[in-house]
């Protein structure tokens, strides 16, 4: 599968701040990767080297297999929203699209409301974007980016200020687009369930590096839930739930058994165990989530 994008060794530095520490990372075309890090890691310095809004001093960009320091040609094929929205605050909604349809010469006439219906702001077209709310503004913004149907988009934070409902329908929208046009995607967003549940590629970016990637898959891997015990005697342990066809488990480490069954009977397992004299320190239920990965990935790195 061919890489929409590459990234081999890139820096930069803002005065003596180094925000981007020799990064290098691709993104395969059809893919959904989703950018992580804390305020300040670099992600959006990232973006807006790819976009071109920010010069590249240190490094490579390959962008649908062009050199971004030899040509801007493939910004025509991409849209974006980074930072804040791009419009103007005095027209209205759909006088922001058909401008943009002018510089991009698309002459589609009803392909505005097209976009304008698949954003969901159908009710605010007349209306001018200074007086939109935030979430109909990332709204228009998405609007905006998606106009020259992009073959790669390029979001940051696309779901702020959005309620539980607008959420729930831009990842709606990012699926649609992934799977029936095969948009490729680059995300990020502070809420990381939503990360977890668009993408299908991960990213991990502290202070300027980054620090991990791994696919949906694998991270589903690495980070398993189910009923965890505690225990001294993992063997025996192992033994007495085979006998208790309670699915499948794994032996974590000397102390910890994990039963991949969330709804597996604790009371009895525990009863079981003891019965066998095998003493159990405790039994958790360990919940998967990107959250969870997280904060265990920035603890190994020594925490914020």
């Amino acid at each position: 599968m061919e890489n929409v994008l590459e990234i081999q060794n890139v820096s930069k530095r803002f005065g003596n701040f180094k925000a981007l520490d020799d990064i290098s990372l691709s993104i395969k075309r059809g893919e959904i990767y989703g950018l992580i890090g804390e305020n300040g890691a670099g992600k959006t310095t990232l973006m807006r080297l790819i976009t071109k809004l920010s010069p590249l001093r240190s490094g490579k960009i390959t962008l649908l297999g062009d050199n971004l320091r030899v040509t801007n040609r493939p910004l025509k094929h991409i849209g974006s929203i980074i930072e804040s929205p791009a419009c103007f605050q005095n027209l209205t909604v759909i006088q922001n699209l058909k401008l943009t349809s002018i510089q991009h010469g698309i002459s589609n006439k009803s392909l505005v409301a097209n976009i304008i219906e698949l954003v969901g702001l159908e009710l605010k077209k007349n209306t001018k974007a200074k007086n939109l709310s935030l979430g109909q503004r990332q709204r228009l913004g998405l609007a905006i980016a998606l106009l020259p149907q992009p073959d790669f988009l390029i979001l940051d934070e696309p779901i702020n200020g959005l309620d539980p409902s607008g959420i729930m329908d831009i990842r709606a929208l990012l699926k649609k687009l992934n799977s029936e046009m095969n948009t490729t995607i680059l995300i990020s967003s502070h809420i990381l369930t939503e990360l977890y549940q668009v993408s299908t590629r991960f990213g991990f970016i502290h202070r300027g590096r980054l620090i991990k990637e791994l696919s949906k898959e694998e991270l589903e891997s690495a980070n398993k839930s189910g009923i965890e015990i505690e225990l001294d005697q993992v063997e025996q342990a192992a033994q007495v739930l085979d006998g208790l066809n309670i699915g499948e488990f794994s032996i974590s480490d000397d102390h910890h058994v994990l039963i991949l069954d969330l709804n597996a009977n604790i009371a009895e397992i525990n009863n079981q165990l003891v019965q066998n004299n095998i003493p159990v320190k405790n039994i958790t239920k360990k919940e998967s989530s990107l959250e969870q990965y997280y904060t265990n990935l920035l603890a190994e790195q020594g925490g914020f």
